[in-house]
């Protein structure tokens, strides 16, 4: 089998075991270098970021500020919040990527494969027609062909016409 080395992976994998050090999505809402921490956007009872381990280019998670792990805890007005940030990111991620499709979900609990597990969050993946090339399948790696730094200034104009 051939290997391809991924050492930036060990950070996420690392991060999954830390519980001692807080939540990072309690966390990251109050620290203001936005675009270091890739925070898009705020709103009264939710905030947009990109996945810092994108499944595709452009990969947007809205979180509620609302610390809970079942959606039974979050209020009507959270979850209001958090379906019209998800409106609102498949149009910025329309405008500014063109993607064919989306995946649009929940991994509710580590056995149904949330890394994160304590914290809700909804993930946005745009999707292009052909971007499950061979590498996923046989190679088991996925390709993203753009930074994450260049996917963020790409889409934070079309969330600063909404703020």
């Amino acid at each position: 089998m051939e290997r391809l080395w991924a050492p930036w992976r060990m950070q996420y994998i690392t991060l999954i075991d830390k519980v001692d050090d807080g939540c990072i999505f309690c966390l990251k809402p109050g620290i203001a270098q936005d675009r270091e921490h890739l925070v898009l956007y705020r709103s009264s009872r939710c905030f947009v970021i990109m996945n810092l381990y994108p499944y595709n280019n452009g990969h947007l998670m809205v979180v509620p500020y609302t610390h809970c792990h079942t959606l039974d805890a979050l209020s009507t007005e959270d979850t209001a919040d958090l379906w019209a940030l998800v409106r609102q990111c498949s149009s910025a991620l329309s405008a500014a990527f063109h993607p064919d499709g989306f995946n649009i979900g929940m991994n509710i609990g580590r056995v149904a494969g949330a890394g994160i597990d304590r914290h809700l969050h909804m993930h946005i993946v745009p999707r292009w027609n052909g971007d499950s090339n061979f590498m996923p399948v046989v190679g088991e790696t996925k390709v993203i062909s753009q930074s994450l730094l260049d996917a963020y200034d790409t889409l934070l104009p079309y969330f600063q016409q909404v703020a």
